[in-house]
């Protein structure tokens, strides 16, 4: 017989609105049935007269519904909690401590930390460390059978969480938040995380909690961001689920993705948070190379950071991206480079013709610094990357085509991301996937379809050589090369009778044109590109 499911509310910051709470719980109750529990995070009390809690404190108003609550965030509202280790507040309105798990008659076992971050020692009563985050984590990761939580409670949002997600609105997740609390996100693997404080309500697509194609598949994550009790803007405080305990669960179904499912923010370009420490913040990376600017109009001097190179008479001195061990044809400080067919420069990434395109507007995504593959590449370099691969879809959709984006790491010293343009009126996108997969089976390629919101970062290790490719849907294709492989093998499909029927222009070699009409197709590219153009908005 299969477990019934719990039926849970969560709510973010009641802020001693108890009236307006718990009349809409019971309306909600009265319209759909009871809840078992209400899990309250952010802040439970406000700066309001106490007359509404003392109704509820002397037993003369009664809450519908078994609450549990998280401890406070300020000076002033510690008068409440008196006991550290929890205690119960009035009638069914327990306080659940400073931080520990509470697991029910059921086996659901959820997991709370009470207070905001701090790094000073000792840390007030409001406020949880390191040390407090360290000894959550040590209680439960460190046996062998661990897997998970169901659920984690924090007031404080987790930093970085809107990484590779949905976006979050009008908060920064780079800034705000506790980079503690992603460390013990990251460590705990709740089914469901809850926060508060932000006035906001953020429901993050679910990440998941294992590597790709690298480790057995795990449980995903929701994170739940919800806002303030009552607020004006009528946003999202109460948050209605059904939950079976992870204990009583077949493990089958408890690992089943959710279809949207993405990577784990927390281990973003290998930051992932160690237990105890502040996540660092990503290191600005510029190449310290000078250009002319494209735009001649401007004709001004800038530096690959895109800034003006009179705008500061004491710039920071940028860190250099890795050096090639010899020549390079690719890296743009290179005299090496056939800088002709450069079209764009970003901080981080330029744009260049290919030479021997497939067509006029085939183009290359290359980083101005010297990296093999997209794996090497450091959290700024990506994410200029994605956003040269979103503005070129962009670009190219406004010309009714779509871009088929591959690499080949495989006897290649310097990135290239290959980036083809295909007009819709050829074939959908889907006799494009049908046709790389139909070639990779003729040529005993075995090429895996990975997960959209995936990170290949998360599927291949620096150093290994892999073949990848990426559809205007967001499909990917990977293969992990292990012997030999097709140098030529992705314009081959593309070039075929079933893409673009041009199978003569399969080998790059034979598509050279003359370096005068080399430059004519640039200069076409870079007015044609230009409205699209991000780097003039520094």
């Amino acid at each position: 017989m299969a477990q019934k499911p719990l039926r849970l509310l969560a709510c973010g910051d009641v802020e001693g609105k108890f009236d307006i709470l718990f009349s809409r719980i019971r309306a909600i109750q009265k319209k759909s049935g009871n809840f078992d529990l209400l899990l309250c995070v952010g802040n439970f009390f406000g700066s309001t007269p106490d007359a509404e809690w003392e109704e509820y404190k002397t037993g003369i108003k009664k809450a519908p519904i078994q609450t549990y609550v998280l401890g406070a965030n300020n000076q002033e509202t510690v008068k409440y909690f008196q006991d550290a280790d929890g205690c119960e507040l009035a009638e069914n309105i327990t306080y659940l401590g400073r931080k520990g798990i509470f697991t029910g008659s059921s086996g659901l076992q959820i997991v709370y930390l009470s207070g905001t971050e701090s790094l000073n020692e000792p840390v007030p009563s409001y406020n949880f460390s390191p040390k407090d985050v360290s000894s959550l984590s040590t209680m439960l990761c460190t046996t062998s059978q661990f897997k998970g939580v169901d659920i984690l409670l924090t007031s404080p949002w987790p930093k970085y969480v809107g990484n590779f997600g949905n976006s979050s609105g009008e908060v920064d997740t780079k800034k705000c938040g506790s980079a503690l609390v992603s460390s013990l996100a990251m460590g705990l693997k709740p089914r469901y995380h809850f926060a508060a404080l932000e006035k906001t309500y953020y429901e993050r697509l679910p990440y998941r909690n294992h590597i790709v194609l690298q480790e057995n598949a795990q449980h995903a994550t929701r994170f739940i961001a919800l806002a303030n009790v009552g607020n004006p803007e009528k946003k999202k405080y109460l948050y209605a689920f059904s939950i079976v305990p992870m204990k009583l669960m077949d493990a089958a179904e408890l690992v089943k993705q959710p279809p949207d499912v993405t990577e784990n923010p927390y281990r973003k370009s290998g930051q992932e948070a160690s237990i105890g420490k502040q996540i660092p913040a990503p290191v600005e990376e510029s190449a310290c190379q000078f250009f002319f600017d494209l735009n001649e109009k401007q004709g001004r001097k800038r530096s690959s950071t895109g800034r003006d190179s009179k705008s500061s008479p004491h710039p920071k001195q940028p860190r250099k991206p890795p050096q090639p061990p010899g020549p390079c044809w690719f890296c743009l400080a290179s005299p090496e480079v056939e800088k002709h067919l450069v079209v764009n420069i970003g901080t981080h990434c330029y744009l260049a013709l290919a030479k021997g395109g497939l067509s006029d507007d085939h183009v290359l995504i290359l980083p101005i610094g010297h990296y093999q593959s997209v794996v090497e590449l450091s959290a700024e370099v990506v994410e200029e990357v994605e956003k040269y691969k979103a503005t070129l879809r962009r670009f190219f959709k406004s010309r009714g085509k779509r871009c088929v984006v591959f690499e080949r790491n495989y006897k290649s010293h310097h990135l290239q991301l290959q980036v083809i343009p295909v007009p819709v009126s050829c074939c959908a996108t889907d006799d494009i996937k049908n046709a790389f997969i139909t070639q990779a089976q003729e040529q005993q390629i075995e090429l895996l379809e990975i997960p959209e919101h995936s990170d290949i970062k998360q599927i291949a290790q620096p150093g290994t050589a892999y073949f990848y490719v990426e559809l205007d849907t967001g499909e990917k294709l990977f293969h992990r090369i292990k012997k030999n492989f097709p140098l030529q093998f992705g314009r081959e499909v593309l070039a075929s009778e079933a893409i673009l029927n041009i199978p003569g222009k399969s080998d790059w070699r034979q598509c050279q044109i003359s370096k005068e009409d080399e430059e004519t197709l640039a200069r076409r590219f870079r007015k044609d590109f230009e409205p699209y153009d991000f780097t003039l908005d520094d």
